[in-house]
């Protein structure tokens, strides 16, 4: 007996949707798009009749067609680091309502896999682009700098980004640990950092101090990249520095992890902290003011560089022809017990 293929359903459109709610199908694709841009009563009518029809936008064919597509690209080089944690946390919070999705990518600190994912993230039209850093390949500086689209370049400052630059120099906030080292009487330092061959942010941290604290003392500090973030690799970094430098006086660190790890150590090898060594983080983590004694860092801008991504994006939407922007945040030193 021959069975007959069942009809494929029938795809419900966004004038059936309309035409329930009582609208045109602009304020249908409005209402769905910009949740915010219309009034809650008028929002409520066309969810209302969306969910009762079982409509779903097809907003890969809208971007197919040359539309933007309702995700803004956001590239990052780890997921595991909580500052781009938080970061990609607050723009989601702050883009759903506007009605904006995050399409998330991260490379690992591999500028090669940070250009194959510009390239996959460019071919779906996104409404914008956020890529981490100012470092790229010349592939990648290419496909951005024809991007339609904004593109934001955040966690870092220089000169000339390709259209909008949010961050704070790096340079700086190691200039700023190498200060507070001299300033308070220490004349033998080093810099431990994470991967630094890798992490150019980190490198810029570790220039930074080395820079500015020779040309305060005639002396260079010692630099040593660690293999990872990992607390247990602070506590490797300072065993290795204390047996290069026994009389080193004080530390500075990429990150907090690193510095907690090294404040462990030094525990454990009956060093007092401040007095037998000054010991500085970078990140300001929330463990921080609770640490014993607590941690002295640096604070980078990691909630306010979030809600300036999204500030200039959105500006951008609403003004097509404004010009780039290129911002400082600046960083803040947080004095406490260990430094």
């Amino acid at each position: 007996m021959a069975h007959r293929n069942k009809p494929a359903p029938q795809r419900v459109r966004m004038e059936d949707v309309a035409r329930i709610a009582g609208v045109s199908p602009a304020t249908v694709s409005r209402a769905l798009r910009a949740p915010a841009s219309v009034s809650d009563a008028l929002r409520e009518r066309v969810n209302s009749a969306a969910q009762r029809l079982g409509y779903a936008p097809n907003r890969i064919a809208g971007s197919l067609a040359g539309a933007r597509a309702p995700l803004i690209g956001v590239i990052v080089p780890s997921l595991t680091n909580s500052f781009f944690a938080a970061t990609l946390e607050r723009m989601t919070t702050l883009l759903e309502p506007e009605g904006y999705q995050l399409m998330i990518g991260q490379h690992d600190y591999d500028v090669d896999r940070e250009e194959a994912i510009v390239t996959a993230f460019s071919s779906w039209n996104p409404a914008a682009l956020v890529i981490t850093g100012r470092e790229h390949t010349r592939g990648t500086l290419g496909i951005l700098s024809k991007a339609t689209s904004p593109v934001v370049e955040m966690w870092d400052y220089g000169e000339r980004p390709i259209d909008i630059g949010i961050g704070f120099s790096n340079a700086t906030a190691g200039h700023i640990a190498a200060q507070h080292f001299v300033d308070t009487g220490r004349r033998s330092a080093a810099f431990i950092g994470a991967i630094l061959d890798k992490d150019g942010r980190a490198r810029a941290r570790a220039d930074g101090f080395q820079d500015r604290f020779q040309q305060l003392t005639g002396i260079s500090p010692n630099v040593l990249s660690a293999d990872s973030r990992d607390l247990g690799e602070g506590g490797n970094a300072l065993r290795q520095v204390l047996a290069e430098q026994p009389e080193i006086q004080a530390i500075a660190f990429s990150g907090d992890m690193l510095a907690l790890g090294a404040m462990f150590e030094a525990s454990r090898m009956g060093l007092a902290i401040p007095d037998d060594l000054k010991i500085l983080g970078y990140g300001d983590l929330d463990i921080g003011p609770f640490t014993n004694p607590p941690l002295s860092t640096i604070r980078p801008p990691r909630h306010e560089i979030a809600d300036e991504v999204v500030e200039q994006i959105l500006h951008r939407f609403a003004e097509p022809d404004a010009d780039g922007i290129n911002i400082d945040l600046g960083v803040q030193l947080i004095r406490r017990e260990t430094a």
